[in-house]
């Protein structure tokens, strides 16, 4: 197996997909080249840090600094200074020297996260740097010369910013001498459960949890969610479900309303009592020949229950503990709800037709 993808710091490049082994391929050839400037493409939560880190790890670089400034969470005002560095007395409160984050990382990496969201000055000062290799730093005279690789990284299409006068086209193209895409986790196939298995085995050992499977449909709502927040996503997701779920199946009821509703998982009712809401029909009256608040009310608890039963196929007390019902109460509500015959009720509380 490539050794990139056994590197336990690099989860999200786990797969057995054509795109994730390409992109490994191109990761270890960009790291050995001598290229400086780098730009991954990649949505929210794909990993464009890990593989940022990668191209670190495995370059000759690897025994230097890796700095990675997130561009968006840094103020303006604040961001020379913090990238190049200052002269005592250049601003107020610049009480001393300082040594910019550039000039740390001289002979290593340097990732520009976000890289989009740098304002029109500090654009062209990237752009200089990234053609000279020197900068000065605030309130100095005399350049200061520097030998970084420079990886930036967005999850926009900065094609599009130019064209929309927020980014500079002569950076775009300066830093678009080698494009890396990653792709989202919903491309990626059965992957997905790869890194289920991988974040599992983490979570449990932090947790202390036994997690270890997914029931079918799960893993059918996992192959047909989007995966808006791509790898991070599922990752939360999982650590979330191995600190406050018991077992060692992952069941559908434990997973987000909003992730039953865009896969149109029949618990999504269960999992959204605004369902009922929706379901009535505009104009619809208390009183009117249209089906009232009573009849609505008692037609989603019938949906409920038989959902519940339907989903649980361990019978009727599994079902009951879904609801959040002991036996007798669902009994009792499927009884009051014409769902039920008294006298199909066992001794013990059970349904024999159930």
């Amino acid at each position: 197996m490539d050794s990139i993808a056994m590197q336990p710091s690099s989860p999200d490049l786990l797969g057995e997909h054509p795109s994730i082994a390409a992109l490994r391929k191109l990761v270890s050839r960009v790291a050995r080249s001598k290229v400086n400037t780098v730009l991954i493409y990649g949505e929210t939560g794909t990993g464009k840090s890990v593989v940022a880190r990668m191209i670190h790890q495995q370059s000759d670089r690897s025994a230097r600094e890796f700095i990675d400034i997130n561009c968006a969470a840094i103020p303006a005002e604040l961001l020379e200074s913090e990238l190049f560095g200052h002269e005592r007395g250049s601003f107020t409160g610049a009480v001393g020297k300082k040594e910019g984050l550039i000039e740390t990382a001289n002979g290593g990496t340097v990732f520009l996260d976000e890289v989009r969201e740098l304002d029109p000055v500090m654009q062209a000062k990237i752009l200089t740097l990234l053609d000279t290799q020197r900068f000065r730093r605030v309130g100095a005279v005399r350049p200061i010369n520097v030998d970084v690789r420079f990886i930036a990284a967005t999850n926009k299409i900065l094609l599009s910013e130019v064209k929309a006068g927020k980014f500079r086209d002569d950076l775009y193209y300066r830093l678009q001498v080698i494009a890396i895409n990653i792709p989202p986790l919903r491309e990626r196939g059965d992957d997905i459960f790869l890194l289920t298995d991988r974040f599992l085995h983490k979570y449990n050992g932090v947790y202390g949890s036994r997690m270890q499977r997914l029931e079918p449909e799960v893993e059918h709502i996992f192959r047909h969610y989007q995966w808006p927040g791509n790898v991070r996503e599922l990752e939360n997701l999982l650590e979330r479900i191995c600190l406050l779920e018991d077992g060692d199946c992952i069941c559908a009821n434990q997973l987000p309303a909003r992730i039953l509703r865009e896969t149109a998982s029949p618990l999504a009712a269960m999992a959204s009592p605004n369902s009922i809401v929706e379901s009535i029909e505009p104009g619809m009256a208390v009183g009117s020949d249209g089906q009232s608040y009573h009849d609505a009310t008692m037609q989603f608890q019938r949906a409920l229950i038989e959902q519940a039963l339907t989903h649980c196929q361990q019978g009727f007390g599994a079902a009951a503990q879904q609801l959040g019902l002991t036996r007798h109460a669902l009994r009792h509500q499927m009884i009051k709800l014409g769902m039920l015959a008294q006298d199909s009720v066992t001794a013990d509380g059970s349904a024999t037709d159930v």
